[in-house]
């Protein structure tokens, strides 16, 4: 089930977006690290009322950021809409053992139908450089490349943006 999160969960969602960054490190994506994703940023989120958790009985196996709130570092992006009516996704994350079984999917198709539903323009998100499976993850699902951006605190390989119209 796909909820919105309590911050009585913020070290459940913590533990399994640290497993998630050892997982992608193993793997040799260095994309999440010690600073980033943080528990200020996850307390945001549940403050502003935009991390969801998808939870298999009581356990969180995944979780997703739904926000309207664009970040300053995707100012320079030449998107496909303006700048007024969008949702941006952040922090997608499924725990590794429950990778690979369509929760990923699913944590979209919520975010996807939720910006339909509420007449957005388009969802955009970054994914980093490296992680060749997300792309073809994004890309699969009809989103279009538009540029590269950085976060100097998580790599000094580019994240590539990406934008889905409806």
């Amino acid at each position: 089930m796909i909820q919105r999160a309590k911050i009585s969960e913020i070290h459940e969602i913590l533990a399994m977006t640290k497993a998630c960054a050892a997982h992608m490190a193993e793997n040799g994506i260095f994309q999440w690290n010690d600073d980033y994703p943080s528990e200020h940023a996850f307390k945001n989120d549940i403050t502003r009322k935009e991390l969801y958790t998808f939870k298999i009985d009581t356990q969180i196996i995944g979780s997703i950021v739904i926000s309207t709130k664009m970040d300053e570092e995707y100012l320079p992006v030449t998107w496909l809409t303006p700048n007024k009516n969008n949702i941006y996704i952040h922090r997608l994350a499924v725990l590794p053992s429950f990778q690979g079984k369509g929760f990923a999917r699913n944590l979209m198709d919520y975010a996807e139908t939720y910006a339909q539903q509420n007449s957005y323009a388009s969802i955009r998100l970054d994914t980093f450089s490296k992680n060749k499976r997300n792309q073809k993850f994004y890309e699969t699902r009809g989103y279009q490349r538009l540029g590269d951006i950085y976060f100097p605190k998580q790599s000094v390989y580019p994240f590539h943006c990406y934008e889905l119209v409806f």
